[in-house]
């Protein structure tokens, strides 16, 4: 929270992670006992398995993935507790320490492991899958793993690559995490954070208080944080640049499209439809929300504001807690169970303070012994949005604890572009849950609020994420009309502003036609995404992708929930083709994602327009 300002009390304020059975605190002689026994077993593991693979791989494969829970339950304790505070200086130099004697260990005694697995035999293989229940089990991700054997560099390289990993690229990342949370906002004459900020636009009912705070944050990122940001931008789209030509991929998504199941092709199409349909429905949306706010053109701090008859009012912990669960109650008893065990045995760290990362994340992990957790961290400040952000969370949650049961901890991580799904499912049921209660009360200026913020939501989930990607898409050298690859190159301020702008009007219109994009241009240098290359067309990916397969959901009557709950099950184990087989649907198809705009924003968008006509609100 701010330093000055007064505290905003939703109760939230004790709801608090409890990281103890992991791990007593840093001190705790059982963490560096277990760093120990896992470079130990990372030693033994090369000493056992190297040049040996074709006799032992179910045995490799068991003692990898011990390895892989020993190494998670390290790492996810200190991102935990680094997230809490990233200002913390002893967790920190933990995580420094930590980093180093792992990245060696694994340069030195795992480099050998994925290179050997890919060069096995394919005839060997498939006759291993026929005669070995467990190999057959894993044969998903070892398949997964062999189609980057044209990108895998030799063993030194790999290791040498490795061991350098915590002085690279994402090094800056780390530390663009840290400044950001440390940034301060004077408004009011109180301090505030990042995460206050976009708060007070996203709900004050105000239009010139709304302009001025984001003037204030586009002023404040100004200076030496968009150097630091451009600069780090830079760093990150040069060593892709790099791994790109070595590993001889044909363009800079190819590793990203490849580690998410999807071809070049699917992810074109999805980047298109978004561009040519969802755009304009947006723009049409933005009309309506122009004569409900009472102006000729909007500011773009006007893009999630709330309408006037809008209930702002803070929803208390408690009663975000009862309604996403009695939402997942409406759909999957099975669901809501696991829902409710999350609040219950303390794995959400919900307060909005100072110096604590921003935003909100899933982080669903496979501790040693296969025992499945999930952990969520939010800055809950007792806004709707807060509460469909508890929701979106939580559904992740699900989806790692189902998949992390069903598959263990080398197949339960979803691709990122499907790993969204459930997220997205868990805030549609949350909304439609709000909006039978606002249909049964008869309450249409409720149900308008309701369904145009909905739409704010999935256009900043469909829209906005497609525009950081063509941004991103730009910045790793695509031409403006995103048709061919070119040189990364070092941009300035300037020219990543004027990058941003051409991004957002492509998307929302030139300057005056919906928006005026003014204190907007430096908005890009806040976004930690971009700091993981082409991670964010995900989002607009699993949106859509729900979407559609909630469409489908009526006439699969009763057998849709089992359906739904084996596709959260599967894990990494499936590619997009395959999970929604099951659902009659193909989405290989521009129809597909065609659909999937017009049943998500088109159909919402006419419901909004046709509640508008009827409060005497007409475009």
């Amino acid at each position: 929270m701010s330093e000055n300002s007064k505290i905003i009390q939703t109760g939230a304020e004790d709801i608090k992670w409890d990281l103890d059975f992991i791990y007593q605190g840093l001190n705790d002689p059982q963490l560096d006992l277990d760093l120990k026994n896992l470079v130990e077993k990372m030693s033994i593991f090369h000493q056992n398995y190297k040049g040996n693979l074709e006799k032992k791989l179910e045995e490799a494969i068991i003692s990898f993935s011990e390895i892989k829970m020993l190494e998670v339950k390290i790492g996810a304790y200190l991102y935990l507790r680094q997230s809490e505070n990233t200002s913390d200086v002893i967790v920190k130099a933990k995580i420094a320490q930590v980093e180093k004697i792992l990245s060696q260990a694994q340069g030195e005694y795992l480099s050998f492991f994925i290179l050997e697995v890919v060069a096995l035999d394919e005839e060997i293989l498939l006759q291993l899958y026929k005669e070995n229940e467990v190999l057959n089990k894993y044969r998903p991700w070892l398949e997964h793993l062999r189609l980057f054997k044209p990108n895998l560099l030799s063993e030194p390289v790999e290791g040498a690559l490795t061991k350098r990993g915590p002085f690279g690229a994402n090094a800056w990342g780390e530390f663009f995490s840290e400044i950001e949370a440390d940034l301060k906002f004077i408004f009011k004459e109180e301090k505030k954070t990042l995460t206050e900020m976009f708060h007070i636009i996203s709900e004050s009912k105000i239009a010139t208080e709304r302009a001025l705070v984001l003037k204030i944050i586009n002023d404040t990122l100004a200076g030496y944080f968009t150097k630091y940001s451009a600069q780090n931008l830079y760093m990150v789209s040069g060593a892709l640049a790099v791994e790109v030509k070595e590993r001889k991929y044909h363009h800079p998504m190819e590793e990203q499209n490849k580690s998410n199941r999807l071809t070049d092709k699917v992810v074109d199409i999805l980047h298109r439809v978004v561009m040519t349909e969802a755009s304009p429905l947006a723009k049409k949306y933005y009309r309506l929300k122009t004569a409900h706010l009472g102006q000729k053109i909007l500011r773009w701090s006007d893009r999630n504001a709330p309408l006037s008859f809008t209930d702002t009012a803070l929803l208390p912990w408690v009663e975000a807690q009862d309604i996403v669960i009695k939402a997942y109650e409406s759909f999957s008893p099975t669901l809501a169970k696991i829902v409710a065990e999350t609040f219950s045995s303390k794995r959400i760290h919900a307060p909005a303070i100072s110096g604590k990362l921003s935003g909100a994340y899933n982080y669903s992990l496979v501790l040693p012994g296969n025992k499945p957790v999930s952990f969520t961290l939010l800055n809950y400040l007792g806004s709707n949005r807060d509460v469909m952000v508890l929701a979106h969370e939580l559904g992740h949650g699900v989806h790692g604890l189902l998949a992390g049961e069903a598959q263990g901890v080398l197949m339960y991580h979803a691709p990122i572009a499907l790993c969204e799904t459930a997220s997205v499912f868990g805030e549609m049921i949350t909304f439609n849950f709000l909006k039978q209660q606002m249909l049964e009360k008869n309450n249409k200026e409720g149900l308008l609020a309701l369904v145009m913020g909905k739409i704010d939501d999935i256009l900043n989930t469909v829209v906005r994420q497609i525009g950081f990607s063509n941004f991103e898409r730009r910045l790793h050298g695509m031409d403006e009309r995103y048709q061919s690859w070119q040189e990364v190159k070092k941009y300035s301020v300037e020219e990543l502003d004027q990058m941003w702008l051409k991004t957002l009007s492509e998307l929302y219109g030139d300057e005056g036609e919906i928006f005026t994009y003014q204190d907007a241009s430096h908005l890009w240098s806040y976004v930690p995404h971009f700091h993981r290359p082409f991670y964010v067309y995900g989002y607009a990916f699993g949106e859509l992708l729900t979407h559609s397969l909630n469409a489908v959901r009526p006439n699969l009557g009763d057998r849709f929930e089992p359906l739904y709950l084996e596709l959260l099950k599967s894990g990494d184990t499936k590619d997009v083709v395959e999970l929604l087989k099951p659902f009659g649907l193909d989405p290989t198809s521009s129809a597909f994602w065609s659909d999937g705009v017009s049943i998500c924003l088109g159909t919402l968008v006419k419901e909004a327009e046709n509640l508008s006509r009827e409060l005497g609100v007409i475009i």
